[in-house]
């Protein structure tokens, strides 16, 4: 595509380039060197405006223009103070020095510690192409070295990952996928009732590339259609307002208990799918058991919820009612396993459905991580029919992994034990870190905890384009290119748009793509050829092509070869080229003898066996309620009275361009704004605009007030991705001055069943705050210093 353009008001040398970013696929206009123009793609109906921070990605303040190594490291090596990171300065040094330190790094820690010892996790979105996928190239590298302590599970679903393979056979991720078509649920479903809402701004990203952002369009049509929504959430947000939805502002994470109240409701008046639970589930009389107090003296009525969750009684009852006599969708967002005991949401909400009756009908049922990304519940029954070609990673030869989230515990407590779906296991020892495209100091919760775990290793080792925290947290800093410094294409896995990624830009100063740095990295440690494959980068991605062009043709798909792709520009299949398909839950719907679920018991277990034989203190054989440390009217709420809602961002993909212009045009006074009740605001005499700070007894961090009816009294919203800034980086409880509400946040697992985040179980307090404002300085270069 790249063609020259000679348009009015633009130079003769404008040329337009296609490339692909998981919120979206655009063009990009180049003049004498940088970007001018960004916009989207004639098939993007909707396109999200995160795009224009593009613009920004040669951002001179943060970008990391040479290796740099931090000075007690490049003095000592391994045998550096660990706790020195963050607060020593950074030397830039040569190319092939910082290759050979750390080769020397990786050869030390392998022979006197062992592979296990090298933690490759590196969790993070990376960008949207096949073959400069930043895991992909690290993991095959340390593969290839002899194996790394590797993470399995994601922040977003860790809860569900762990849970729904237990309850339902399926992993959470296929079941996500096989949420009900918009289309389907307009047509077939008359009331949808979710569970943590349906938010138009986590719809802005998906897995891969995106071509069309169709779910404004396909929610409207939903609306137009007479389905009537319920959002069940504390952020009347959660839910578009064209939807024009029935909020309930329930007390954060009491999700269980309402659907406890709901469920009883159709027990006690006989409302539940009495053939269904027989046919297609197994467990549910002791599930009733439960319900209905027979096995603990407490009836899980209407009332009992209510006192709980503060719905109504009469409306609780009256929604069952409902439920039970239209057609009806169940759905539920990530956000409420991100929580204390985060299982339960989930299997909670599948009792539910089995109870109505309705799940693997079209349209109906229950929709997991509706709307959570894209085409969770918008892609329709039109999946892409074959897999892109990606870079092999081969096996990994160390067979420990921890759970994604417990990345601290394992950095603190070395050989410590731990409970993991239902295994007793033990961190390894880890001594060197090694992180590609990702973020922990975003992703990871209780920072200044984290901090110290950060300290704990020999040698960390980061592949970054900019200063985030994790950088200015390691010992060796690789200057990364940006996807738009590199060729690559897009092919996501519910997407029907394949789109080239040209280089749009020549690499920011000195800075190396990762595949580069880890062929320098395996020449140096015996094994090049067998990493490379002796190709050059451009040579990977002819071949991953072919291998995309050949799988397609498997399934009738003919795709170009890689010249005519490259200079075409963006392809989209049609339905005739990815026909409509039927779910597996609606064949096992159909038939479940002939379709049985991979469960022990081939149905819906909604009572597990497995599950309760694991006799864990924290989950037991079936959905239940479980009392929450960190509630509204627990011990802990008299001295922290405000549930902290850290949602997904409006102007960002987690922590990724932070410092662009749709980011920054929204902070206010250079921080992250934060919303709050306005009666919440009133007893603490804090007005629209004031910077507050937000603080518990794990940390505190400043942000701008936001005065909100749409936020339930006793919460405050504070979304994530504002870069990690602490005031003073030698103080460990330092004021982060930016706004990340993980310093605020738990790390503690969700229970010894999934040992997943419980982020949103957080509970603080918040105060104006008065005193001289503290700059801003992430989006700034760190200290440097000579030799």
């Amino acid at each position: 595509m790249s063609e020259s353009v000679a348009k009015p008001g633009r130079s003769t040398n404008s040329k337009i380039y296609p490339t692909s970013t998981h919120w979206g696929n655009y063009l990009l206009e180049k003049n004498d060197g940088r970007i001018s123009a960004v916009r989207p793609v004639d098939s993007d109906t909707n396109p999200s405006p995160i795009g224009r921070s593009l613009i920004d990605s040669q951002h001179r303040g943060c970008r990391i223009a040479r290796p740099a190594i931090r000075k007690g490291y490049l003095q000592k090596q391994w045998r550096s103070d660990g706790s020195q990171r963050g607060i020593d300065p950074f030397i830039e040094v040569p190319w092939d020095e910082a290759l050979d330190i750390a080769a020397q790094a990786l050869e030390h820690v392998k022979k006197e510690h062992g592979n296990e010892s090298i933690y490759g996790g590196s969790y993070g979105w990376a960008s949207a192409g096949r073959f400069h996928h930043s895991q992909s190239q690290l993991h095959r590298f340390l593969k290839q070295f002899g194996g790394y302590t590797g993470s399995v599970q994601s922040y977003s679903t860790g809860g569900a990952f762990v849970i729904l393979p237990h309850v339902m056979g399926l992993p959470s991720g296929e079941l996500m996928k096989q949420a009900p078509s918009v289309e389907d649920v307009a047509r077939h479903a008359r009331l949808v009732v979710s569970f943590g809402g349906i938010s138009m701004k986590n719809m802005q990203i998906n897995q891969g590339g995106i071509g069309n952002h169709s779910a404004r369009d396909q929610l409207t049509s939903l609306r137009q259609s007479g389905v009537d929504v319920v959002c069940v959430s504390p952020v009347r947000a959660d839910t578009p307002e064209f939807l024009n939805a029935d909020w309930w502002p329930l007390i954060p994470n009491t999700d269980v208990a309402l659907m406890l109240g709901l469920a009883h409701t159709l027990y006690s008046e006989g409302l539940h799918d009495s053939a269904f639970l027989q046919s297609h589930c197994t467990g549910f009389e002791k599930f009733r058991d439960y319900l209905t107090g027979a096995t603990d003296g407490q009836s899980k009525d209407a009332t009992w919820a209510a006192s709980i969750c503060d719905i109504e009684v009469d409306k609780i009852r009256k929604l069952a009612r409902r439920m039970a006599s239209a057609p009806t969708l169940l759905s539920i967002s990530w956000s409420l396993q991100r929580t204390e005991h985060g299982e339960q949401p989930y299997w909670m909400i599948t009792t539910l459905a089995a109870m109505l009756g309705n799940i693997g009908l079209p349209g109906q049922g229950i929709g997991y991580g509706y709307g959570c990304i894209h085409n969770f519940g918008f892609a329709g029954r039109h999946p892409l029919p074959f897999k892109a070609g990606e870079f092999e990673q081969g096996p990994n030869p160390v067979e420990n992994f921890i759970p994604v989230a417990r990345v601290a515990d394992m950095l603190l407590e070395p050989r410590g034990e731990y409970v993991f779906n239902g295994q007793a296991r033990s961190y390894p020892d880890i001594r060197l870190v090694y992180w590609a495209g990702g973020n922990p100091f975003h992703h990871h919760q209780d920072l200044n905890r984290l901090r110290l775990a950060w300290s704990k290793p020999e040698t960390i080792i980061v592949h970054e384009p900019v200063w985030t925290a994790t950088a200015r947290y390691a010992d060796i800093v690789f200057p990364a290119t940006t996807a738009l410094e590199r060729e690559d294409f897009a092919c996501g896995t519910s997407d029907l748009f394949l789109s080239p990624m040209h280089k749009v830009l020549d690499p920011y100063e000195d800075s190396r793509d990762d595949y580069a740095v880890f062929s320098a990295l395996s020449s140096r440690l015996g094994f090049a050829e067998t990493f490379t494959e002796n190709r050059t980068a451009r040579e990977w991605l002819e071949q991953l092509w072919q291998t995309t062009v050949e799988r397609a043709a498997r399934c009738e798909v003919t795709l170009p070869d890689f010249e005519t792709f490259w200079n075409g520009g963006q392809i989209a299949l049609d339905s005739t080229q990815a026909p409509a398909i039927e779910f597996s839950i609606e064949k096992f719907r159909r038939d479940p003898v002939a379709h049985p679920l991979p469960t022990p018991s081939g149905k819906i277990e909604l009572y597990s066996e497995t599950l309760a034989g694991f006799n864990l203190p924290d989950c037991g054989g079936h959905a239940r309620w479980q009392e929450k440390e960190e509630i509204a009217g627990s011990e802990r709420a008299s001295k922290y009275p405000l549930a902290l809602n850290s949602n997904q961002p409006v102007t960002r993909l987690h922590s990724q361009y932070d410092f662009g212009s749709t980011s920054v045009k929204t902070k206010k006074q250079q921080r992250e704004t934060a919303r709050l009740n306005p009666h919440d605001a009133a007893s603490r005499s804090i007005s629209n605009g004031d910077i507050i700070k937000l603080y518990n007894d794990r940390g505190a961090c400043l942000a701008s007030a936001v005065i909100s009816d749409g936020v339930r009294p006793g919460v405050v919203v504070l979304p994530t991705g504002a870069w990690y800034n602490p005031q003073d980086a030698r103080v460990y409880d330092s004021l982060e001055v930016h706004g990340n509400p993980n310093v605020l946040t738990r790390d503690v697992g969700t229970s010894s069943l999934a040992q997943a985040t419980s982020a949103h179980s957080c509970l603080i307090e918040v105060e104006r705050y008065d005193d001289e404002l503290p700059e801003v300085t992430v989006f700034e270069q760190p200290e440097f210093a000579e030799r």
